[in-house]
C-alpha cells in the first residue's frame, strides 16, 4: 500500500474512532432525558412515563422525563433537534409535531423531521373513531354522507384542533365521500365528547381512547373507525375500510421515540432493541391497550420509511383541504 492510501486510512479510522468508543460507553456515562413536548398528565406523557421507567431498568441507567410544552410540540421536538447526537437526548414524538405540524405551521415548526431527527421506534398506535350525537338522524356513516349532500355546509363537525391528525382523517373522508362539512376546532378534547352528547355538534373525531367509554355507554353513536380493523373494545362498529368507496381506509394516530439526527446508529439500533423487549412486556402492552393503543415494534428503518409515507400522505392532505393554522 502506497503512502497517500496509508495516510487515508488512518485518517478514516480516526474519524470513526470518536463514535465507536461513544457507541461502546454508552448508555454508562449519565441519565439519558426523554423530553415530552407537552405538558405532564396527558395520554403522551402518560404512555412515555410508563415505557421510560422499564427502559431505564433494561438499559441499566436513569430515563428520566423532561416536559418541554409550547406550541403545539414544535418547542420540546426543536429542543431535541438542537441537542447532542450522542443518545442522551431523546424525544417522544406524536403524529401532529413530527408528521402534520411543519405541514400547517411553518412559522412554529422550522425544524425538518424527515432531515433533523433519527426515527428510533414506533411506541404505539391508536385508531380514531367518528362520533355522532344522540339525536342526529343518520345511524350509519352511510346514512350521513346522504344527509350531508342533501344539505350541503348543514353539519357539523369537532376535533381537538387545527392541523391534528383527527382533522386530516376527517377531512380524507370528506373528499372520499363528496361532502361539505364544517370543521369546528376545540382547544384539547376534554368539552368535545360533552357537547357532542349535548346535541350542540353534530359529529367529532376522537381518539379511541376517549371515544370507547361513550360509545359503550350508549352516550354517542359510533359511524366508523379510522384503521383498518375493527376495534376488539367496539367490535360492531365498521371500519371505514369496509364502507363503499372507502376501500383502504387507514389512519391512526400515532406516537415515536426519536433522536437527534447523527446519533450513532449502534445507539439507536440499541434503544430500539430495548424498546420492543419493553413493548412486549405484559404490563405494558395491557396498560397501552386499556386505552385503546395498540404497542408499536420494528426496526428503526421500517419506523423511518413510516413516518415518512405519513408525512407524504399528510402533505397531500393539507394541501387538497388548504389547511393552516
Amino acid at each position: 500500500m502506497n503512502t497517500p492510501r496509508r495516510l487515508l486510512l488512518a485518517a478514516a479510522l480516526l474519524a470513526a474512532l470518536p463514535t465507536a468508543a461513544l457507541a461502546q460507553a454508552w448508555p454508562a456515562a449519565k441519565p439519558i432525558t426523554l423530553i415530552v413536548p407537552y405538558t405532564a398528565g396527558g395520554s403522551v406523557d402518560v404512555n412515555a412515563r410508563l415505557v421510560a421507567q422499564r427502559l431505564g431498568e433494561r438499559l441499566k441507567q436513569s430515563v428520566v422525563i423532561e416536559n418541554v410544552s409550547g406550541a403545539g410540540g414544535a418547542i420540546g421536538v426543536a429542543k431535541a433537534v438542537n441537542a447532542a447526537p450522542d443518545g442522551y437526548t431523546l424525544v417522544v414524538g406524536p403524529d401532529s409535531a413530527i408528521a402534520i405540524g411543519k405541514l400547517v405551521n411553518p412559522t412554529a415548526f422550522r425544524f425538518d423531521p424527515l432531515k433533523d431527527l433519527a426515527p428510533v421506534g414506533l411506541l404505539n398506535t391508536a385508531p380514531m373513531v367518528l362520533v355522532a350525537r344522540p339525536g342526529l338522524e343518520a345511524q350509519t356513516f352511510t346514512d350521513f354522507v346522504k344527509l350531508a349532500k342533501a344539505k350541503p355546509g348543514r353539519y357539523n363537525y369537532a376535533t381537538s384542533g387545527v392541523g391534528t391528525v383527527l382533522q386530516l382523517a376527517m377531512e380524507l373522508l370528506k373528499e372520499r365521500s363528496g361532502i361539505f362539512v364544517t370543521h369546528v376546532p376545540y382547544r384539547g378534547g376534554a368539552q368535545i365528547a360533552t357537547d357532542v352528547i349535548g346535541d350542540q355538534v353534530d359529529l367529532a373525531m376522537l381518539v379511541s381512547t376517549s371515544a370507547i367509554p361513550h360509545v359503550n355507554g350508549k352516550r354517542l353513536k359510533a359511524l366508523g373507525i379510522t384503521s383498518s380493523k375493527r376495534l376488539a373494545a367496539l367490535p360492531n362498529v365498521p371500519t371505514f375500510d369496509e364502507m363503499p368507496g372507502l376501500k383502504g381506509f387507514d389512519m391512526v394516530s400515532w406516537t415515536g421515540i426519536f433522536a437527534p439526527a447523527k446519533t450513532p446508529p449502534a445507539v439507536v439500533a440499541h434503544i430500539n432493541q430495548e424498546l420492543n423487549a419493553v413493548l412486549q412486556e405484559e404490563g405494558v402492552r395491557g396498560k397501552l391497550m386499556e386505552q385503546g393503543a395498540l404497542p408499536g415494534s420494528g426496526t428503526p428503518e421500517a419506523f423511518g420509511r413510516f413516518v415518512q409515507a405519513e408525512y407524504a400522505r399528510n402533505q397531500k392532505i393539507v394541501q387538497t383541504a388548504n389547511i393552516k393554522e
